[in-house]
């Protein structure tokens, strides 16, 4: 078995031994797949200084083409003697068999330029054949918390390809920060994009970044991240969070807010952490406003689910809100909960009208859950059970696995710890299908889902260290036909990484040491929120 993450399903050897590329190793395109070719011999040709001719010896070639035999983002990758043969069932199959050819070539294929030039940049006589497992194999980067500049979300799209990953879900705002240009409401970036300060750690530190925090992407920011993610065939889904988690757009648009019940004008950005009691007001202005912030989104971006947040909707100024009363007693709804269901289920109906599908955080069950929305589960694996069994479909995202921003190990030097301890081999050993649901019932699960929140993340470094290498345990779990969680070979897996680690060296990625943080690592005295013991299984 050769050393690629995610583990392929078949590998075997054609015969003992290594070819070469050369400088007269070309690269031919088949129809469908000029797109994997620009990939491949930007990225190739830049770590291995070959310039791969489109035309050459048959036999010293790379060659990529479509076999529809072959299932969709599936991919067979032969080197037989003949020639390099990269074939998929479909462009972004060729694309992901592309991946693992770079891998099969070690690690010096993911640098940026040439570090040994005269190397011989060895091929195995291998075939590979492989197929994921989900359709929906996703990272969530929050970029609400703490900013991330467009060059930094390009190389975690990068980041994504080289994992096989293939959904980024784009969390663009939140009570700290609203992070996208809505041309017809200005201010939100131009006052909901920066606080004054930022609390340095967990919401109960002492400390304080005293200094603005912000920025936003424009719409041609948002366009180029949408193309440069299809060109590595990885969808994005951006997230705009509704009802809660919206102080920054109450502080750039007082009006939206729950105006009788706080004087909604002396809001500022949020600059702590933790779930704001400042929630959108539920009025036909809130929503005509929101329409409009939706209606731009879909110009940017063309992907099938919308995420609509949902989650953590704090309501008490609902209750004491006469506004909102009116509206639960106009209605004929029986609780607030209620009223965030219709508040949820009038935008499903709106996007669906314009041919989208509304997802949300699990939380949009409560109260009736729209039709035709989609849910990602977060506490847990119970939304999701609950949301499968009634017919929705599910990305599985439970915080006690998934959740990178939770600790990797009990260790004092832990920088910042929150949460339950989720080591590497937790994350192996995460099951993304609920056992208790039958096989149509699962169905349902559209797949999984790692995500990154970023409170205690202030730069890229930080978020380096707590993403990865537990995104390549978690890429195996999303892509790779896996036996049972206790059944699976976590000691070959860390075998694997031995190589792996100096793939993502050769990266950059300043990821957490097998041994433990590096002294940069570290944020001795900074206030974190450790929880001990095991996280609830369910």
């Amino acid at each position: 078995m050769v050393d690629v993450i995610p583990a392929p399903a078949n590998c075997t050897w054609n015969s003992p031994g290594y070819t070469s590329l050369d400088a007269e190793t070309a690269l031919e395109a088949g129809p469908g797949t000029e797109g994997v070719a620009r990939w491949l011999r930007a990225t190739l040709g830049a770590a291995t200084g070959l310039p791969f001719p489109e035309t050459g010896d048959a036999h010293n070639r790379i060659v990529l083409g479509i076999d529809p035999d072959l299932p969709p983002e599936g991919y067979r990758v032969v080197n037989d003697g003949a020639a390099y043969r990269i074939r998929g069932g479909d462009a972004a199959g060729v694309f992901w068999g592309a991946q693992t050819f770079r891998q099969l070539l070690g690690p010096d294929a993911f640098r940026r330029a040439p570090v040994r030039p005269e190397r011989d940049w060895a091929v195995p006589m291998v075939t590979v054949e492989d197929a994921p497992r989900f359709r929906w194999r996703g990272l969530m980067l929050d970029v609400a918390r703490h900013f991330t500049p467009k060059e930094g979300v390009l190389r975690h799209l990068d980041l994504m390809a080289a994992h096989k990953l293939n959904v980024f879900h784009f969390h663009l705002t939140d009570d700290q920060g609203w992070r996208i240009e809505i041309k017809r409401y200005p201010r939100l970036t131009e006052v909901g994009s920066w606080r004054a300060r930022t609390k340095f750690g967990h919401r109960a530190s002492p400390l304080w970044e005293e200094k603005p925090h912000g920025g936003f992407y424009t719409q041609d920011d948002i366009r180029e991240i949408v193309a440069y993610a299809a060109e590595r065939h990885i969808t994005v889904v951006p997230e705009i969070d509704v009802p809660g988690h919206s102080q920054a757009a109450i502080t750039a648009y007082p009006e939206l807010g729950n105006t009788d019940v706080i004087d909604t004008t002396s809001l500022t950005v949020w600059d702590s952490w933790g779930i704001s009691a400042n929630v959108l007001a539920p009025t036909d202005n809130t929503l005509r406003f929101y329409e409009g912030v939706f209606e731009e989104l879909l110009g940017l971006f063309p992907s099938e689910f919308i995420h609509v947040g949902g989650d953590e909707c704090l309501k008490d100024q609902w209750r004491q809100s006469p506004t909102a009363q009116a509206r639960i007693k106009e209605l004929g709804l029986a609780d607030e909960d209620e009223l965030q269901s219709w508040f949820i289920g009038h935008f499903d109906k709106w996007l669906s009208a314009r041919g989208r599908r509304l997802i949300g955080w699990d939380e949009i069950l409560e109260g009736g859950l729209a039709e035709g929305a989609a849910v990602s589960s977060w506490r847990g694996y119970g939304g999701g059970v609950a949301a499968a069994r009634a017919g929705h479909d599910v990305v599985m995202c439970p915080e006690q696995y998934v959740y990178l921003d939770h600790r990797q190990h009990a260790g004092a030097d832990e920088p910042v710890p929150i949460g339950y301890v989720r080591t590497l081999e937790d994350v192996y050993r995460f099951e993304p299908v609920p056992r208790e649901l039958t096989e149509e019932e699962a169905r349902h699960v559209l797949g999984t889902q790692a995500n990154v929140w970023t409170e205690v993340m202030e730069d890229h470094a930080r978020v380096d260290y707590q993403t990865f290498p537990r995104l390549a345990a978690f890429a195996e779990v999303a892509w790779s036909a896996l036996p049972a969680p206790g059944e699976r070979d976590f000691a070959d897996f860390e075998r694997r990484m031995a190589e792996h680690y100096e793939r993502l060296d050769a990266l950059g990625v300043a990821y957490r040491p097998p041994a433990g943080p590096l002294p940069w690592q570290r944020r001795p005295g900074v206030l974190g929120r450790p929880i001990d013991g095991t996280p609830p299984n369910r």
